[in-house]
């Protein structure tokens, strides 16, 4: 691509759109991951009787390995969903940006 298509992309205010939803959804994203994961570590850091709470009588299953076994199934739920979006309506507006500034190239 050109330096001119370039700015074409750059000047669309589409772009800034996607830009600012993507950056959001991120971000949400990010934040959940972090609170998740890192609200795991500091219950084994600061509760670990919690942790090695079992989930019932004479079960061999405590709650710290339910919660662990949970991170992994809601990380990969929390992946499904971005691709979704990112393959959905990211791609829907970056396709349109770029047929805009073949369009304007021409």
């Amino acid at each position: 691509m050109s330096v001119s298509m370039y700015a074409h992309i750059r000047r669309n205010p589409r772009f800034d759109e996607l830009v600012s939803k993507r950056t959001r959804f991120a971000t949400i994203l990010s934040v959940i991951v972090l609170t998740i994961f890192y609200g795991f570590v500091m219950m084994v850091a600061f509760a670990p009787s919690v942790i090695g709470m079992r989930l019932s009588e004479g079960s061999n299953l405590t709650f710290g390995i339910a919660a662990g076994l949970f991170q992994f199934v809601f990380f990969w739920v929390l992946t499904f969903v971005y691709v979704r979006r990112a393959n959905g309506e990211f791609d829907d507006i970056n396709n349109e940006i770029v047929r805009s500034a073949w369009k304007d190239e021409k």
